[in-house]
């Protein structure tokens, strides 16, 4: 059964217009939320939680993420700052599964999250020497990107312990105008790992808090955003292959050009 959480896009305005200085306020205000929210989990929260077992720990912190994601999506959405549909999220969250998705904004990984019960994620490095983050992403059993062996490791061994792991393989944001860069640490862990690969097809029009853009500089018109499930992707030929390095390196050919022309 296909589930789609959607609204309504909202028409297409020239010039300044679609509300533009309210949803500037609406943008101040989710993301004063935001930072308020992961300060208030983490001195208050995560002191209760650090007396679970660590497994106990773990679940209990992904599911509070998860809801704390939802309410922020669905906050800007009520505020009327974007909108957004997002196809077949009930394909999300399998055992072993391993989420691939484009990365065009600052969003993507608080969807993705929002979605996806029980999520284990890669963050970045700098995530886990903040103050008020570093004890929320621990907790939740979120995998640093500091090295490139301990990142391969740590989410191989995550996935076949049964979890589900989101995954970019561009590694940042997506760069305007230029194709799309894969790194191979995706691809090398799916094949090494994964139960299976799903990727998710993420699209914002007009774009907004994409690399190098300030938070505060909105686009002329609300964003729509449009996250899509697709099928999952075979891993059987290029596990075949002589070795590991030749069989991660064919698939990550095979997903950058799978995701280039789904989004084209």
């Amino acid at each position: 059964m296909s589930h789609v959480f959607a609204e309504k896009p909202v028409a297409v305005h020239a010039g300044r217009h679609d509300a533009f200085a309210w949803r500037f306020i609406c943008t101040v205000i989710s993301f004063t939320a935001f930072g308020i929210g992961v300060v208030l989990f983490s001195v208050t929260l995560m002191p209760a939680l650090r007396l679970l077992p660590a497994d106990r720990c773990r679940r209990v912190s992904r599911s509070v993420l998860q809801r704390g994601m939802r309410m922020f999506v669905g906050m800007m959405r009520g505020l009327g700052g974007m909108t957004y549909e997002f196809q077949d999220v009930a394909k999300l969250g399998q055992p072993g599964q391993l989420i691939v998705a484009n990365h065009p904004t600052l969003l993507d990984a608080v969807f993705l999250i929002a979605f996806t019960p029980q999520a284990c994620c890669i963050a970045k490095h700098a995530i886990f020497r903040n103050l008020f983050t570093r004890s929320v992403v621990k907790a939740a059993g979120y995998i640093s990107n500091a090295s490139t062996a301990d990142l391969i490791g740590g989410t191989a061994a995550a996935l076949r312990e049964g979890q589900c792991v989101i995954m970019f393989p561009e590694g940042t944001r997506t760069r305007l105008g230029e194709p799309l860069a894969f790194h191979r640490g995706a691809a090398n862990i799916a094949v090494r790992a994964a139960r299976l690969v799903t990727p998710v097809y993420i699209d914002c029009n007009p774009i907004t808090l994409t690399k190098g853009q300030p938070w505060y500089r909105i686009p002329p018109r609300r964003p729509h955003f449009s996250l899509r499930t697709g099928e999952e992707l075979p891993l059987d030929a290029f596990r075949r292959m002589p070795s590991v390095p030749l069989g991660s390196r064919a698939f990550n050919e095979h997903l950058r050009q799978h995701f280039q022309d789904h989004l084209r």
